[in-house]
C-alpha cells in the first residue's frame, strides 16, 4: 500500500513538471510572437501611421491630416509636395506662399549706389487632397521634406452610421415624394412637393460631399523655415539724388519769373472779368472826390 503511494506521488510529481516545461515553452513561444508582432507594428508606426492605413471590415472612415514642420528651403519643399500630389493622383486645393520681413535697411555704399538689405522669413500653409488609399504614401513623401517636425496628426472619422442614416432619409424622401404625388392638386400640394424636392436636392448634395471625402484625404501643411533669410538688393543711393536736385536757383528764379508772369495775366482777366463793378467803383470814387473839392468852395464863399 506504502509503496502504491509513493509510486503514485512520484508519478504526479514528473507529469507536474513535464506540464510545467511544456508550459515554460508555450509562454516563451507566446511571448517572442507578441514581441514580433509588436516589433512589427513599430516599424509601420514610425514609417507613417497605422491611422493612415486602416482598414476594418464594415467600417467606412473620412481621414484628414494635419502636417506642421520646418524644411531647408520653403519653395523648393512646396515644389516637391505638389508634385508628390500630383503624381499619387490629388490636387492641391490652397497654397499660399510668403515672405515674412522681420525687418528693413538701407545702406549708401557710393554717391550713386546704396544696398538694401532684407530679413525674412518664408512660410507656406497648403491644403491638398489625396485619394485616400494613398494617404500613407504622400505623408511619407513629406516626410521627406522635413528638418524638424512640430507636430502631425492624422484623424479617422467612423461615418459608417451616417452612411446607413443617408441611405434611410432618401428612402424616406422617395416615400415622401410618391405620396405627394397620390394627393389632389392644389396649392398646399405644390408647396410639400417643392419642400420635398429642395430637402432631396440637400441630402443628395450630403451624400456627394461625404462620398467625396470618403475618396480623398484632406492633409492641411504648414511650412517654415527654421532660420531667417537674408536678401542684399542694390538700389539707387535716393539720398544723394534727392540733395542733388533738391534746390535749383536757375531753375527755380527762372520758374518764379515765369509764375509771376502768368499770375499778373490772370489778375488782368479777373478784372476784365468785373469790369462793371470796377466802373462802378470808379464812379463812384470820382463823385465823392468832386463832392469833397466843391464843399471847401462853398464854404469859404458862406464867410
Amino acid at each position: 500500500m506504502k509503496t502504491t503511494y509513493i509510486t503514485l506521488s512520484l508519478s504526479a510529481a514528473l507529469l507536474l513538471g513535464i506540464y510545467s516545461c511544456k508550459k515554460g515553452e508555450v509562454s516563451s513561444k507566446d511571448l517572442e510572437a507578441y514581441a514580433t508582432t509588436d516589433s512589427a507594428a513599430a516599424v509601420v508606426s514610425d514609417s507613417i501611421s497605422y491611422v493612415a492605413d486602416m482598414k476594418v471590415k464594415d467600417k467606412q472612415f473620412i481621414k484628414t491630416a494635419d502636417v506642421n514642420m520646418e524644411v531647408k528651403d520653403v519653395y523648393n519643399a512646396t515644389i516637391a509636395i505638389e508634385k508628390s500630389v500630383q503624381e499619387l493622383g490629388g490636387f492641391v486645393t490652397n497654397s499660399n506662399l510668403q515672405s515674412n520681413v522681420v525687418s528693413e535697411n538701407t545702406y549708401n555704399t557710393s554717391n550713386e549706389e546704396a544696398m538694401l538689405v532684407k530679413k525674412y522669413q518664408t512660410e507656406n500653409r497648403m491644403q491638398v487632397r489625396i485619394p485616400t488609399e494613398k494617404l500613407g504614401e504622400l505623408l511619407t513623401a513629406i516626410n521627406t521634406n522635413k528638418l524638424f517636425l512640430n507636430s502631425r496628426s492624422i484623424n479617422a472619422e467612423d461615418v459608417t452610421a451616417n452612411i446607413k442614416y443617408s441611405e434611410l432619409e432618401g428612402k424616406r424622401n422617395q416615400k415622401t415624394s410618391e405620396n405627394i404625388s397620390k394627393l389632389k392638386t392644389n396649392k398646399d400640394k405644390v408647396t410639400l412637393d417643392d419642400e420635398n424636392m429642395s430637402e432631396g436636392n440637400l441630402q443628395k448634395l450630403s451624400s456627394m460631399n461625404m462620398t467625396d471625402d470618403l475618396k480623398y484625404s484632406t492633409i492641411d501643411i504648414y511650412i517654415k523655415e527654421p532660420q531667417l533669410r537674408i536678401a542684399e538688393i542694390a538700389v539707387t543711393n535716393t539720398t544723394s539724388i534727392d540733395n542733388k536736385y533738391k534746390y535749383n536757383f536757375i531753375y527755380d528764379a527762372k520758374d518764379g519769373f515765369v509764375y509771376g508772369f502768368y499770375l499778373i495775366q490772370r489778375i488782368i482777366v479777373g478784372l476784365i472779368n468785373v469790369w462793371p463793378l470796377v466802373l462802378i467803383a470808379a464812379a463812384i470814387l470820382y463823385f465823392l472826390r468832386k463832392r469833397k473839392i466843391s464843399k471847401p468852395e462853398y464854404s469859404k464863399n458862406q464867410e
